[in-house]
């Protein structure tokens, strides 16, 4: 089993279920946990993408976190992938709004940017943070 991520951004949704759609089909997460409230929200879900983590959950949940983050403005998440140009044409043929096509960096990393249906901005490249070389 590989080691779990020492960071997981975290981000709150209105529509959580939604939100979950979009990154496993959009953008190639696979959902690992998801936790419901009674009502149906999400409380907390896991999703990984190769060695990284991003955890979801609804707002409205009355949890501590969720207090805090009321009125917290949309997040950037930054994903390494390794064929830029596919990632984004499955993206874009799940309607994912695309804020920067497919463009080759000046650092040698090719990303694309997309904004999901509640603000947050993803982008996805070939430039691995932290890596040797």
């Amino acid at each position: 089993m590989a080691e779990a991520p020492d960071i997981c951004p975290t981000l709150k949704y209105e529509d959580a279920k939604a939100a979950i759609r979009v990154l496993t089909e959009a953008f190639g997460f696979t959902a690992t946990a998801v936790y419901e409230t009674e009502d149906g929200r999400v409380a907390h879900a896991e999703l990984s993408h190769g060695n990284g983590m991003v955890m979801v959950g609804s707002t409205g949940t009355d949890s501590v976190f969720d207090k805090v983050m009321t009125g917290a403005g949309p997040a950037g998440v930054y994903v390494r992938v390794d064929d830029v140009d596919e990632h984004h044409a499955r993206a874009v043929a799940h309607g994912v709004e695309i804020v920067m096509p497919p463009t080759d960096q000046d650092y040698g990393s090719r990303d694309y940017m997309a904004r999901d249906a509640e603000g947050n901005v993803w982008s996805f490249g070939t430039y691995a943070p932290g890596a040797s070389g």
